[in-house]
């Protein structure tokens, strides 16, 4: 399996309306400044119009949709970096689906959080919705958390295998830009196979280290290595035998079930 050229020129950057989507949207700024790409700020917006109602619902409310967007951008330092608006009717994933369409999105950053109040959630329904429906590789950034160049990433897994032609790509690109060290953790779960142990040959090649635990979950795993290591940043997979396994099967994770302090690439081939 050989990558192709590397490259992440356009990142969408879901907005909602909580406080940290100002943070989150500095984040990604910060980002691809750092990597020369376009920001593409987005927003769903939905609308019921009664039968009869003179004035356009939608009209006013796309209206509206675009002021909180450009008054979001005019809040953060934008450091010369193109950004661009856009604004849809419909749900979060199926306008996500269309602008990839269109424009062809390598990277989605999006708050771990969305407006819900929910204290015990890691991954909000906007943030969760996404992950779950959509092929796009998502960064994940925790609350009030600054940008600072990656050094480091603990990339945790279960299986060694990747069918996916495309699914290191995202990773591939973020390290060779950064020139940054990736240790890898190869969680043996009770279920694993000895096909799961031998490493695909582009996992050899980013990898500067490995180790190989034995634990009920990936995740009990990463709780266990997570310190000696110090990440930057967490990666995982999201496939059907990966990382969360069962937590794709809704649109919303407990911190219960996964949490992390920094920010999580999940990789997911398209």
């Amino acid at each position: 399996m050989q990558l192709k050229t590397l490259v992440m020129q356009h990142i969408l950057i879901p907005i909602g309306s909580t406080e940290s989507a100002q943070n989150t949207l500095q984040y990604a700024i910060d980002f691809a400044a750092e990597i020369n790409a376009k920001i593409f700020v987005f927003r769903a917006y939905s609308a019921q119009s009664k039968a009869g109602t003179i004035i356009n619902i939608d009209s006013i409310i796309e209206r509206e949709t675009n002021l909180y967007l450009r008054t979001m951008v005019k809040s953060v330092d934008t450091k010369n970096v193109d950004v661009k608006l856009i604004s849809a009717k419909g749900s979060v994933v199926d306008s996500v689906l269309a602008i990839d369409d269109d424009l062809g999105i390598d990277l989605i950053i999006v708050g771990a959080k969305s407006n819900s109040i929910k204290e015990e959630l890691f991954l909000g329904r906007t943030a969760g919705s996404i992950v779950k429906q959509t092929n796009i590789a998502v960064l994940t950034v925790p609350e009030n958390y600054n940008y600072k160049p990656l050094k480091n990433i603990l990339m945790a897994f279960k299986s060694g295998v990747i069918k996916s032609k495309t699914i290191l790509k995202p990773l591939q690109f973020i390290v060779d830009k950064f020139s940054i060290s990736v240790n890898l953790l190869l969680v043996k779960t009770p279920d694993y196979t000895q096909e799961d142990l031998v490493l695909d040959q582009n996992l050899e090649q980013l990898r500067s280290t490995l180790t190989v635990t034995e634990n009920s979950t990936t995740f009990q795993g990463v709780l266990e290595h997570v310190k000696t290591h110090n990440p930057d940043m967490l990666c995982v997979f999201r496939r059907k035998r990966g990382f969360f396994k069962k937590l794709w099967e809704k649109n919303t994770i407990l911190k219960e079930e996964f949490f992390t302090n920094v920010p999580l690439l999940i990789l997911k081939g398209k």
